[in-house]
């Protein structure tokens, strides 16, 4: 546990979990993770802004402890995942007259999966605040980043924004402030990827109420603390934005070679013809990377064999989590090969709903590629070109 005072009487807690490898069990998290919790400490009164994942509460506790935090009087709850609330019980149970500030959806929430009484919440609306003598607190609701009740606070006199899982990252470093390097940007671009793509609509409109603040420092609930808040927000902004990139995201799997010679094939010609290409093969490429490269790409194309009668079952994974996700991606098309027929296209198709995208001519080929295969395969990459000209990004 990292303790460390940002400024005056605001005290940051940091659970640093360099061993976990996935959130929620499906996402990798190839740089672990933190869970970050604030003390504030008015001349009136005091309050911790989110706790810390149930499995590091004990340090947690033991931490307050050791930096003498008698008396606790709230505890602000932006959101009800247990990365951040699961601790409450045991902080109620050190702090008995605390309180837990949250909104309306929020308590009941906590309700339901930490099962706290309802006479423990003191109810906030959007924009209220909270006086703790000498700092107050403003809470500003920010719904779906990344659930319906998620809200964050910002502390008026020192000009921080506490953001809970808004502009984190999943980064387990134990230098408590951001460095602006690559390394931190693509970790952010791989949360925001895993957790804040499907509600990149939600996030512009968020990002657009925030801009009514002077925000001097950023403090989330995952990854270090930004003192240059115009390195993440800019980013959070450009990736919410409807623009694309001159890329592609080639999702695929094999079984007898046809599909990876088509493949292999695209991504030839494709990087020939000007355009950058991410090939992953499902079965040995990381999730986390494959959403990280379909944050602004322009196309995606989905390459699979036939089995059954129907895509490979990683193939429809791939669908899957493209549909869940939900990029911002303009085009997209289907390529693979079959020994005797079957309704790929058409079941593919059907499991994209969430995506809005122009379907561009799939290429589908029995047996092995040959030369007219091939030629049809220029016709995608030409027109795949042309798209993406069209977009004005090459």
């Amino acid at each position: 546990m990292i303790v460390y005072e940002l400024v005056k009487n605001v005290i940051y807690y940091g659970a640093i979990d360099f061993n976990r490898e996935y959130f929620d069990e499906l996402m990798p998290l190839p740089d672990g993770t933190s869970y970050n919790s604030y003390v504030i400490k008015g001349t009136e009164k005091t309050v911790i802004i989110d706790g810390v994942d149930p499995m590091f509460e004990d340090e947690f506790l033991e931490a307050l402890k050791n930096t003498k935090i008698e008396h606790v009087d709230y505890i602000v709850s932006h959101h009800a995942e247990q990365d951040h609330s699961g601790s409450i019980p045991r902080m109620l149970e050190l702090y008995p007259d605390a309180k837990v500030v949250t909104n309306k959806k929020c308590m009941d929430l906590l309700k339901d999966h930490l099962h706290l009484p309802e006479e423990k919440f003191h109810v906030i609306n959007d924009g209220d605040e909270l006086s703790l003598g000498d700092k107050t607190l403003k809470f500003i609701f920010t719904p779906w980043v990344h659930w319906p009740e998620t809200m964050v606070t910002y502390l008026v006199e020192d000009k921080i924004l506490f953001s809970c899982d808004f502009f984190g990252s999943h980064m387990a470093t134990t230098e408590v402030f951001a460095t602006p390097d690559r390394k931190l940007y693509d970790a952010a671009k791989r949360y925001y990827a895993e957790i804040m793509m499907p509600f990149r609509r939600f996030i512009k409109k968020n990002i657009e109420k925030l801009n009514n603040y002077e925000i001097k420092m950023i403090a989330p609930s995952h990854g270090p603390i930004y003192k240059d808040p115009k390195f993440i927000i800019d980013a959070y902004t450009d990736w919410a934005s409807d623009k694309v990139v001159n890329s592609v995201v080639i999702a695929y799997t094999s079984m007898h070679g046809s599909t990876k010679r088509m493949v292999d094939y695209l991504v030839a010609g494709l990087v020939d013809r000007g355009v950058k290409v991410y090939s992953y093969m499902i079965r040995d490429s990381r999730i986390d990377e494959l959403a990280m490269s379909m944050v602004d790409a322009a196309t995606v194309i989905i390459g699979t064999p036939t089995v059954l009668a129907g895509p490979h079952p990683r193939a429809i994974y791939a669908a899957t989590l493209a549909n869940l996700i939900k990029p911002k991606t303009k085009f997209l098309t289907i390529v693979g090969s079959y020994g005797w027929g079957g309704r790929t296209v058409d079941i593919l198709k059907g499991m994209i709903p969430n995506l809005k995208v122009e379907l561009l001519e799939p290429v589908l080929i029995k047996g092995y590629p040959d030369d007219e295969a091939f030629k049809k395969l220029d016709a995608l990459m030409d027109q795949i070109v042309e798209k993406h000209k069209s977009l004005g990004i090459m």
